[in-house]
């Protein structure tokens, strides 16, 4: 049996939207191969806030980019499935579409918030002019009032003006600009939405009203949100589920609440030992050592050379997923 088959966290709550399965994400080189995603499992139901977390570099921004068939050369989806629900019961699977294929998925069935916002507006087109193309690309017989009255709607929903929509994005502040971008991820009313880091480079305050209007905007679509980001306080606030990531593969994958208030994997616990308290201020505390190379990693376990609990069966022995506890994933040797 494959990992895939026999390693897949999941809830029982809600029907099932999207599963991922064994998935695989290669960049190679002329100095080797780096295995930015190896091995990654999990579902999301309805209605579900699922969150990946991790230090830089572990792999959870490039899962979203396979999800949304956004890798680029050198990079490559080397194996796994990625199924999506349909209407008729029936699971596409994602990753065997063509490009035109799964253009029409995109925004329709499954949207992103990118990470950032300048960078994804087109500069020299109107806020309206950017919907229009995002609905048109969908929609052929769609009209320009038609398009108009959405915009306006949409832009309500987030919290802004309707006449934001004449403005080009360097009128718009950060915040504004993140808007815009859920906006525009919620257009065609898809079944998931990706948010990739959608509050970094923007202040706590503004952070705060983000995630608010993010919220809103999944509640009001019921629609499941797969949340990346490295702040594990800000994720704690948000996400249901909570998935953990360390060097291309899920370490830990729980509740939230199960997750922080008992964390199983060392490297989860030194995660949240480093969130800064009110009892101790001044105090930082950081995970050890650095995140190894994927061109060249260990053997066993990727984290036994960071890790305070390491045995000896650690730097042989890859650990596998595994449920330790209802609905609570783990890959150590401790259990």
């Amino acid at each position: 049996m494959s990992t895939a088959e026999t390693v897949q966290p999941t809830t029982t709550k809600g029907s099932e939207v999207l599963r991922v399965s064994d998935l695989h994400v290669y960049y190679r080189s002329r100095v080797g191969t780096a295995k930015a995603v190896d091995g990654v499992s999990f579902t999301l139901r309805q209605g579900e806030r699922f969150g990946l977390v991790g230090e830089s570099g572990s792999g959870k921004s490039t899962t979203a980019l396979a999800i949304m068939r956004m890798i680029t050369p050198p990079g490559q989806i080397e194996g796994g499935t990625i199924l999506l629900a349909e209407k008729n019961g029936q699971n596409r699977d994602l990753t065997k579409l063509n490009e035109e294929q799964y253009r029409q998925v995109r925004l329709a069935d499954i949207a992103m918030i990118p990470q950032g916002a300048m960078n994804s507006l087109n500069p020299v087109r109107r806020v309206q002019e950017i919907f229009a193309d995002s609905i048109k690309a969908h929609e052929k017989n769609v009209s320009d009032a038609q398009i108009r009255e959405r915009t306006a709607e949409l832009l309500r929903m987030v919290g802004l003006q309707e006449d934001t929509a004449r403005l080009y994005p360097h009128e718009l502040s950060g915040g504004m600009k993140q808007r815009v971008c859920i906006a525009v991820s919620i257009a065609l009313q898809p079944k998931v939405i990706i948010a990739d880091e959608p509050t970094s480079a923007l202040d706590v305050v503004v952070q705060r009203q983000i995630m608010q209007t993010l919220g809103a905007v999944q509640q009001r679509l019921g629609a499941a949100v797969i949340l990346v980001g490295h702040d594990m306080g800000l994720l704690a606030q948000f996400v249901d589920r909570l998935g953990v990531m360390y060097a291309g593969k899920l370490v830990e994958v729980g509740n939230v609440r199960d997750v922080f208030h008992e964390p199983l994997h060392p490297y989860t616990q030194l995660l949240i030992a480093s969130l800064p308290t009110l009892e101790e201020q001044g105090v930082f505390r950081g995970v050890p050592g650095i995140a190894p190379s994927l061109l060249n990693p260990p053997a066993g376990c990727l984290f036994h050379p960071r890790c305070p609990k390491v045995m000896p069966q650690c730097k042989t022995i890859v650990p596998q997923l595994q449920e330790v506890r209802p609905e609570h994933w783990v890959a150590c040797h401790l259990y």
